[in-house]
């Protein structure tokens, strides 16, 4: 047995308590508790403590602290189960011990793995660029269930899908007016799916699109495209081979072969 000699208020935590025991050799420092284990064991000098009582309060104050670090982890934003159990195990704490705090956070409603999930689709459709497939990947790999995620993405309508899918069609279209047109259409259609838009929300946004430029427009791409292919295979061609190389590359960057056969008779030499 070892009686309880004193106890004191540590200097820079206030909310923590040392405990002085003596074991029959004089005053030492024991262990220290949070204010709630001072109260719960109802502390004070002169107690008489077992070694199974000792032992059993450091280890509810270790739980206590770790439960501590996940409320002050969850006090910046809304986390899932498998961010709160990375973040306990990063910091050496005991399984068990995580068990134990996981599962007094769900009884206190502090987690909860489908609002978590409807909340950050939420946040995520105001904030970010990200299509619905990319969100419920981020809400995967954070550990959330499949049907959760698919639950979640309700808070993802059709209307929101498309107003974002469509401005990055439109700002894609306006940095490739170099390119035909084909490939104009091809762009944003790879890039609306890298985003993790849907195809039904692609289909919609390309079938919205304006009509194909005007041939002036699609003119001046064909005609910067093929400089750059002329200025490419100058040297390494010349006569019906060089035509032969810009012809196959303006055909494959989607030209027409009437615009083709126009720049080739403009530019090219026999």
């Amino acid at each position: 047995m070892a009686k309880l000699t004193k106890i004191t208020t540590q200097k820079k935590n206030k909310g923590r308590y040392n405990i002085f025991l003596d074991y029959g050799q004089g005053e030492a420092y024991g262990f220290s508790v949070s204010e709630d284990i001072l109260i719960q064991y109802h502390l004070q000098k002169n107690m008489e403590l077992d070694e199974s009582t000792i032992q059993a309060m450091i280890q509810t104050d270790t739980i206590h602290k770790s439960y501590t670090l996940a409320i002050n982890y969850l006090s910046y934003r809304m986390r899932s189960e498998k961010e709160i159990r990375d973040y306990l195990d990063e910091k050496e704490v005991d399984e068990e011990h995580i068990d134990e705090i996981v599962s007094r956070l769900y009884k206190e409603k502090l987690l909860d793995d489908q609002e978590f999930a409807n909340s950050l689709v939420r946040t995520r459709v105001l904030t970010s660029s990200k299509g619905p497939l990319l969100v419920k990947k981020e809400l995967i790999e954070k550990g959330v269930q499949a049907s959760q995620a698919d639950a979640a993405l309700e808070h993802y309508p059709f209307d929101d899908q498309y107003s974002k899918a469509m401005k990055f069609a439109e700002k894609k279209l306006k940095s490739d007016k170099k390119k035909s047109a084909r490939q104009q259409i091809q762009n944003v259609q790879q890039t609306l799916m890298q985003k993790g838009f849907s195809g039904d929300v692609v289909k919609e946004v390309l079938s919205d699109l304006p009509e194909e430029e005007s041939e002036d427009e699609q003119w001046e791409a064909v005609v910067y495209q093929g400089e750059k292919l002329l200025r490419k295979f100058a040297h390494k061609a010349e006569g019906y081979e060089l035509k032969q190389k810009i012809k196959t590359g303006l055909y494959r960057k989607g030209f027409s072969f009437d615009l083709i056969e126009r720049f080739l008779d403009e530019y090219v030499e026999e």
